[in-house]
């Protein structure tokens, strides 16, 4: 092993990190330090007397950085055999991504969090045998999908006896891992340089040799050692060079170049084929030299230069030399070396590989290269990896002969850059392709993609309708889906009724129709009617889409990403049980599925439909798991469920802060829940007039298209009434028997009838709250009916019916505590105080000792869940999952899954 001097600082730190991985507390450690400042043989040395640990390496390359998850099977590779004990989705997932299979759900792409979690579970279940230590060199050179699958790993591994080490040059270059820890490795001191030029030495140097050496190096280790490697005791002999250089890299490449030049050709010839070969897969070079004509054996010449490092796989001493190989090399060189490494690839177990090295073969143009390069992508997408796929579409359509499929396989790509966020790569993309076409279907594909790189950069009606346009010329299931992402989007953000008007009204003339039409198709069709029809006349068509869509997802026949607008559809019809069973079932659906981004989506609107239902802690559980999986994957939510979550919980505190955060996050303060929401907060704190604000900003909005029109009418109606303006709100009552009229259900009806018996100062009164309170009895919506007895109690008592009030105000309190609207129930316990009775105290919330992860899990736990499914959900480890268990145990003081299934959580 080299020499290691002046690194016992940070050695230590490395010792401290493995000590604590042994004792189950794992960790991760970016080193960064720029070229030869000896960061690989820092960390090997560090790793060199971990002689009980599963060490696991990875190296990332130039050359892969387009192939996805090329470093994870570098890495998990020796462990692979241990997925069969994955939770299926799992181990789909990382079979797919070795491709072992196709991805979840068939021909479904691999979602990364899901690979990530799997590799998570590989390494936590090699450490219960040993500890493990994963060594991930070069990090800036990996592949998009292991550095998104990895960085994932690394945040993860507090409670396993994991340790990480990632080795980068600068954390700019490795932004997903800037978050770590940071370990950076400086120049060397003159005495440490010196140390370690006179270790390396072959001979003894005079002091002033050393002295200008160590001056060139500039504390640069590689230099040093190279530098040593060529001094005799006078100087540098025939490798010195003239006069000082700035660039000390620079100097370093120069002198491999220098050394390359003084092998015997026929090893000079062995180590270009290497430098094109990224893996050093030993059999693979022999084969590709035995075809060239060459000896690998000659390898052991350049070993001998300091080159090479020869062993079970072939690896060169420093980046730079690869570099300094291939670069050295003439294009026609280069050629030679690929078309002798695809020949001696095997096209049956590694054919993205072959065409890979086909594709840099080429000299102009070739058919069936590209084609084998559009075959590796249709595999990289399968594999999750939308962003290599479109780098190897946009190298296949760069040596497709054919104008016409050169400029399609461009379009593929600009699709695959935009699937992937890569926004300002795919109008690089789409432009290429609009200056080689003429042709109409060409042109219109490019204007589609135009207008959906438009359309995610800006989100707004304009972009919209650009790309309803350009929609056009799509088939018609396309067109129509096409419109109803672009409209459902705008009727989330746009707030000028006339621009959503006009774009319902492009959208609804240029529709093609389709029979029998989809469940999405009367989803766009219901969507238009919102925005173009009465409240009254639109109901049917909203009836008849979610309807369509309760089918659909019982038969598993549709997209959970769909069921999202289905499920606000039913909360917009007040169908308590189409919400409930749609929202179930997306999130159902979405986590067998393995769609992660989709599944976080899908537990916000679970968390809004439970809201809507009074089940608070439910929707609490969907809303921490959601963010989980926001921090798993490093996407900023608008968090519209934890607004609403907190209005009903009365956390007025917690729900300023948010809605204040949400309005520097967005710049705007009327986006989808926002007003319904303080409508919520303030009616509960009985600041009636602030209520009515938020309200009137909704309903200007009210032929917008906002999902919670009604609910923001029952809140207007309460708040007009109890703030003495009940006129204000007829126009909230009429659409409320509207919507009661075209859908009867016990919660449409009663919502209505509450609306008439507040709005009511005559005798029928009473009569519609009773009807009310009956009605909502029925439903599913307990926080409505305990706010039905809440009303009416406040009712009776302004009529001096105290004993009758306490009694309606009383169960009103009881049902509002053990709820959690915890705003409305003090309203109640004033009203009822008022009576003459004081409200019974609430009893104290068992899991108010815990964390908010520590709540989710335990709730999880209590209804049975394995630690390796709770792990699953939460994307953690089941050692963590265990690990939090124990605290909670020891913080509830209890000691058993039996106990804490029994509490009442």
């Amino acid at each position: 092993m080299q020499q290691l001097v002046g690194r016992l600082d940070e050695l230590a730190r490395i010792a401290r990190l493995t000590g604590a991985a042994a004792r189950g507390e794992g960790g991760a450690l970016l080193v960064l330090g720029g070229a030869g400042a000896g960061k690989s043989v820092f960390v090997n040395a560090a790793v060199d007397g971990l002689d009980d640990w599963l060490v696991l390496r990875a190296t990332g390359t130039e050359f892969e950085s387009d192939i996805p998850y090329a470093g994870v099977h570098q890495l998990c590779a020796p462990v692979l055999d241990r997925r069969a004990d994955l939770p299926e989705p799992q181990r789909r997932a990382l079979e797919a991504v070795f491709g072992l299979s196709a991805g979840p759900g068939s021909a479904a792409p691999v979602d990364v969090m899901l690979a990530g979690l799997a590799v998570l579970g590989l390494l936590a279940d090699a450490a219960g045998d040993r500890p493990v230590c994963c060594v991930v060199d070069d990090s800036q050179w990996l592949d998009s999908a292991s550095m998104q699958v990895l960085t994932f790993v690394a945040r993860r591994i507090a409670a396993e006896p994991v340790a990480a080490l990632f080795v980068a040059r600068e954390a700019g270059s490795v932004p997903g891992l800037a978050r770590l820890p940071q370990l950076s490795l400086p120049r060397l001191g003159d005495p440490a340089a010196a140390a370690l030029l006179r270790a390396t030495a072959r001979a003894g140097l005079d002091e002033e040799i050393v002295e200008r050496i160590v001056a060139e190096a500039d504390g640069n280790p590689l230099a040093l050692v190279e530098f040593a490697r060529d001094a005799g005791p006078l100087g540098l002999g025939a490798a010195e060079h003239a006069g000082p250089r700035d660039d000390v890299v620079e100097l370093l490449v120069e002198r491999y170049v220098g050394r390359l030049d003084r092998l015997p050709r026929s090893a000079r010839s062995v180590v270009e084929l290497a430098a094109a070969e990224p893996v050093g897969d030993v059999g693979l070079l022999r084969r590709a030299a035995t075809g060239l004509g060459l000896d690998a054996a000659d390898l052991a010449v350049a070993e001998d230069a300091g080159l090479v490092v020869l062993g079970p796989r072939l690896r060169f001493r420093h980046p730079l030399v690869r570099s300094a190989a291939y670069g050295g090399t003439s294009p026609a060189t280069r050629r030679v070396v690929h078309a002798a490494l695809a020949e001696a690839t095997d096209a049956g177990s590694d054919p993205d590989r072959r065409a890979w090295h086909r594709a840099h073969a080429v000299v102009d143009v070739d058919e069936d290269v590209a084609a084998e390069l559009e075959a590796s992508a249709d595999r990289a997408v399968v594999r999750g990896g939308h962003a290599a796929a479109a780098a190897m579409l946009q190298r296949a359509a760069h040596i497709t002969p054919e104008t016409r499929r050169r400029t399609q396989r461009l379009l593929l790509a600009a699709r695959g850059m935009l699937r992937a966020g890569e926004l300002a790569a795919a109008r690089d993309l789409i432009e290429q392709a609009e200056r080689r076409t003429t042709d109409p279907a060409d042109r219109a594909q490019v204007r589609l993609l135009r207008a959906s790189s438009e359309y995610l950069t800006a989100r707004s009606t304009e972009a919209a309708a650009a790309l309803t346009e350009a929609a056009d010329d799509l088939d018609v299931d396309a067109a129509r889906e096409t419109y109803l992402e672009a409209f459902s989007s705008s009727m989330i953000f746009e707030r000028r009724p006339g621009r959503l008007r006009g774009l319902a009204r492009s959208m609804r003339a240029r529709a093609p129709d389709r029979e029998p039409p989809r469940p999405v198709d009367l989803l766009l069709d219901a969507e238009l009617d919102q925005i173009l029809l009465p409240v009254g006349q639109v109901i049917p068509a909203m009836r008849r889409a979610v309807a369509a869509f309760a089918e659909a997802a019982a038969a598993e026949t549709t997209s959970p990403w769909w069921l999202d607008f289905a499920c606000m559809m039913a909360l917009d019809l007040c169908d308590s049980e189409a919400m409930s069973a749609l929202s179930s079932r997306q999130v159902e659906l979405a986590r067998r599925q393995g769609a992660v981004p989709v599944l976080a989506q899908a537990l916000r609107m679970h968390a809004i439909a439970q809201a809507a239902l009074g089940r608070f802690d439910a929707a609490e559980a969907a809303v921490e798991e959601g963010l989980a999986i926001d921090e798993a994957t490093g996407v900023i939510s608008l968090g519209y469920a934890e607004l609403i979550l907190f209005a009903w919980r009365g956390d007025s505190v917690r729900y300023d802060e948010l809605r204040a955060m949400l309005g520097r996050r967005t710049g705007r303060s009327d986006l989808l829940n926002e007003p319904y929401a303080t409508a919520v907060v303030r009616n509960g704190l009985g600041d009636y007039e602030a209520a009515i604000e938020a309200c009137e900003v909704a309903l200007e909005q009210r032929s917008v298209g906002n999902h919670t029109l009604w609910q923001i009418d029952h809140e207007f109606v309460e708040a007009a009434a109890r703030a003495g303006r009940p006129e204000a709100a007829t126009g909230s009552l009429d659409r409320l028997a509207a919507i009661a009229a075209a859908c009867p259900t016990p919660w449409a009806v009663g919502a209505h009838l509450l609306a008439r018996a507040l709005l009511d100062d005559g005798p029928s009164a009473e009569a519609h709250y009773r009807e009310a309170v009956d009605e909502l009895s029925r439903s599913e919506v307990r926080v409505y009916y305990a706010r039905s007895r809440l009303l009416y109690g406040e009712w009776l008592r302004r009529n001096r019916r105290r004993a009758e009030a306490r009694v309606e105000l009383r169960a009103a309190h009881q049902l509002l505590t053990a709820i959690g609207a915890n705003a409305f129930a003090d309203r109640a316990s004033r009203e009822l105080l008022a009576t003459g009775e004081r409200a019974r105290a609430a009893s104290t919330d068992p899991l108010g000792g815990l964390t908010a992860q520590e709540r989710m899990i335990a709730r999880k736990v209590a209804t049975g869940a394995t630690s390796k499914e709770v792990a699953g959900m939460l994307f953690l480890s089941p050692r963590t999952i265990e690990t939090h268990l124990g605290n909670i145990y020891r913080k509830l003081g209890i000691a058993s899954r039996r106990q804490l299934r029994d509490m009442p959580l």
